[in-house]
């Protein structure tokens, strides 16, 4: 029975391959696709744009405007000065690392390349917290390496620790280089042998090639990169927090006002804040349909070349040594401090005593595991959320014909332009009264504000990754699925779904991990009852268990190791029937 009733595929592909040039059916009808339309645009203008607006009502205000930003002195210039200040520099020293170890991995061959090769996106498997705390216990000024090296040469103080801007400034280059890496990796691979030949027949020097050949074929990919590193280092949150000091940022600024309950002013600096995001997002949408043609299409890429002479194979080990040893320290020592016993560490370089009741803990302690039931919980209820909106709107903006498509999908991109601390002021003026999109509540100081903001940050990565699916799905298939009997629905759930699969998950997965490690909105919207583990893992840091902060640090690591490695199975698989 059941056999009959699934499509079969030989049928299907033979049906598909002589239906070129029929007309298209397509998987919406013109019903649908209007409910879609609708549907999406009301859930992303009531809780995306309204919430918005609503603060740049209450922000934009002269007087306001004039009197946070009275003088050049003034703690909110100050605080913007530094965001940019921060930002430009972390463009510098995040496309100077990214964008040299994609090229040094791509074309030479040396020792412990492998290695470097597996650790090069490291840093994306740690929550923002979670490293900010990782520089904290390593490099801070009661850290392992100052205190270490004070001890080794006998100091009365200690030689350095990283604190103030160029401690946000180590941070962010240690967790955005990774963007820089991955397109200018991805660019690298379409490179044409022939163009480095015939550079080195007409005389030039590596260097000289890198400069005429490589820089302008990965031009398109560093100025997206640049543009994305700005933009996320503009909205960061938590290395000032913590590392900063008495320096002002934007964001901190909004978190100062909205503690000492000042929602004016909170809201006037978000509107400065979200203003110059929505440009740099304006940027990289202009950039990623201005269309660029990489100027390699043909012939294979060069094949690596060995570095041979003893003395280059030193220099490349030492090299290669030490950024490992940079990108796997600040883990290494998370875990380390995960096992340490409360109030053994204080003074001392290393931890004097260890145990295994900070991981027992998790699991035997009601109290110390319900940050973690509440994350997932929180986690899995936007999850959710985001799958089913993400995914109605991406086959409404790849497969639908209606009008206002365009629309609907830079709405859908709109929370990625918007910080976390943003988002939070948005729902709290939003949602401190009852309102139609809230049910008649006031959601403000209770469970469901933090998933909401959950799902509100996560749209954009759902929707992407179903839309890069659909775009290679192959139209026919639906088509002659339609031509022999199957309905629309059917058609969707059979033939579609399947192939679109690996996008779904690899997206929903990166949503429910992100979700789980939020700190920026939870930090402002949580409620003792449904504290998410990124704020306990603060709480406990400020009570000084730095073993129990480092345990929930293990845990998060964990699971979002666990997904990248589930998405790039995905992501593999999905590659691989494609190229089929």
């Amino acid at each position: 029975m059941s056999s009959r009733r699934t499509i079969s595929s030989r049928r299907l592909w033979s049906r598909a391959l002589t239906s070129e040039g029929a007309a298209t059916t397509g998987i919406l009808s013109p019903r649908t696709g209007w409910i879609f339309t609708l549907l999406a645009g009301a859930i992303l203008i009531g809780y995306v744009v309204w919430p918005m607006l609503r603060v740049f009502t209450t922000g934009l205000n002269p007087d306001v405007l004039r009197d946070i930003f009275s003088s050049i002195n003034s703690a909110n210039t100050r605080a913007l000065f530094n965001s940019v200040w921060i930002s430009v520099w972390t463009v510098v020293g995040a496309g100077f690392l990214g964008t040299a170890m994609a090229w040094l991995l791509f074309r030479y061959d040396f020792p412990l390349k492998r290695t470097l090769s597996s650790l090069a996106a490291l840093p994306l498997a740690l929550p923002p917290l979670v490293g900010v705390l990782a520089f904290l216990f390593l490099y801070g000024e009661s850290g392992i390496l100052p205190r270490g090296i004070q001890m080794l040469f006998g100091l009365e103080e200690v030689p350095f620790s990283f604190s103030g801007l160029w401690a946000v400034w180590l941070v962010h280059v240690y967790s955005m280089y990774v963007f820089y890496y991955l397109f200018c990796a991805a660019s690298l691979k379409t490179v044409d042998q022939s163009l480095l030949e015939a550079a080195s027949d007409m005389g030039a020097g590596p260097w000289r090639s890198f400069r005429t050949v490589i820089l302008p074929h990965l031009r398109p990919s560093m100025v997206s990169a640049s543009l994305l590193v700005f933009m996320i280092s503009m909205a960061s949150f938590t290395a000032p927090l913590l590392f900063a000091g008495t320096e002002n940022f934007l964001t901190l600024q909004i978190y100062n006002y909205k503690m000492n309950g000042n929602l004016t002013y909170s809201a006037a600096v978000s509107v400065v804040l979200t203003i110059i995001c929505l440009v740099f997002l304006l940027l990289i949408e202009l950039e990623r349909r201005s269309g660029r043609v990489s100027t390699a299409s043909k012939g294979s890429a060069p094949a690596p070349s060995p570095v041979s002479s003893g003395p280059g194979r030193v220099v490349a080990l030492l090299g290669a040594g030490a950024i490992i040893v940079f990108l796997a320290l600040p883990v290494l020592t998370v875990i380390l401090i995960s096992f340490v016993k409360e109030g053994s560490w204080t003074y001392q370089v290393l931890p004097q005593a260890y145990t295994l009741e900070n991981y027992l803990n998790l699991l035997r302690q009601p109290d110390v595991a319900q940050p973690i039931l509440n994350s997932l919980r929180m986690a899995a209820l936007a999850s959710v959320a985001n799958i089913l909106f993400g995914v109605m709107v991406a086959v409404l903006i790849v497969k639908g014909r209606m009008r206002g498509r365009g629309l609907i999908r830079l709405l859908s991109v709109l929370p990625f332009a918007i910080p976390g601390t943003v988002i939070a002021i948005n729902l709290i003026i939003t949602f401190s009264e009852p309102s139609a999109l809230s049910g008649g509540a006031i959601l403000v100081g209770t469970f469901w504000l933090l998933p909401l903001a959950y799902f509100i940050r996560h749209i954009p990565l759902v929707v992407r990754s179903t839309i890069a699916a659909l775009e290679t799905y192959d139209d026919r298939l639906t088509d002659a699925s339609i031509d022999l009997g199957a309905s629309r629905w059917r058609t969707f759930r059979q033939v579609m779904l399947p192939s679109i699969l690996p996008g779904i998950l690899a997206g929903s997965l990166l949503t429910f991990v992100t979700a789980l490690g939020e700190f920026v909105s939870s930090i402002l919207l949580y409620v003792f009852d449904n504290r998410p583990i990124s704020v306990e893992i603060l709480s406990q840091l400020r009570l000084y268990d730095f073993g129990a902060a480092a345990a929930y640090s293990v845990f998060l690591m964990i699971l979002i190791g666990l997904a990248t490695w589930l998405t790039g199975r995905y992501s593999d698989d999905r590659s691989g029937a494609l190229s089929i």
